[in-house]
């Protein structure tokens, strides 16, 4: 277990991100993201989207990849997490991300805080992770739908869960308090451990 790698974040700019939201948008109807469109998209030009693409794919936030029909980009885990971060941090939610304290085969847990350092738990939903096909068996997520990528299926395991947080906090059920949802990302409060020794 380690920590999200979040210190570039301070480095982008509002094109950056447009861009990264271009290539999300894209994502819906495409594995492979082509330039034109992300440049449609996020309304840049062609020589703008290039260079912030290149600045992205150094970092690690979108992957360039040769498909059968056509050449294109893609999201990464770790850019989908800059997405929904930045937008939390713009909601006021989240002001800092701290040491991973929990992994597994469908999410990562981190230890987080708000703007007034009152501590937070994030989770980030990682569906497709281990095995895509088990998931399109055992869940309902996608309904009738024929695909669904990792982006879209995390996105609902993640309005589920704070969905079922808030029903179960309501009813008087003793479970972490909901703050918010966004994308992959539940954002709750971090409940205390004792530790005994002995």
């Amino acid at each position: 277990m380690g920590r999200m790698d979040v210190s570039k974040m301070r480095y982008l700019e509002g094109e950056h991100f447009r861009i990264l939201l271009a290539v999300e948008m894209g994502m819906k109807n495409h594995e492979l993201v082509p330039l034109p469109l992300i440049s449609s998209v996020a309304k840049i030009h062609r020589g703008g989207v290039t260079k912030s693409l290149a600045d992205l794919m150094k970092i690690g936030l979108v992957a360039y990849e040769r498909g059968r029909k056509y050449d294109g980009y893609r999201l990464t885990k770790l850019g989908y997490d800059y997405l929904a971060l930045k937008a939390l941090c713009s909601r006021e939610v989240v002001g800092s991300v701290g040491n991973q304290i929990g992994v597994g085969k469908e999410s990562d847990v981190y230890v987080g805080g708000d703007p007034e350092l009152n501590d937070l738990c994030l989770k980030f939903h990682r569906l497709g992770r281990t095995s895509f096909r088990k998931i399109k068996e055992k869940r309902d997520y996608h309904k009738k739908r024929k695909s669904a990528s990792w982006l879209y299926l995390s996105r609902l395991a993640a309005s589920k869960e704070f969905a079922f947080l808030k029903a179960l906090a309501e009813a008087g059920f003793p479970v972490p308090r909901p703050v918010d949802v966004c994308r992959h990302l539940v954002v709750m409060g971090l409940i205390p451990v004792l530790c005994t020794t002995g």
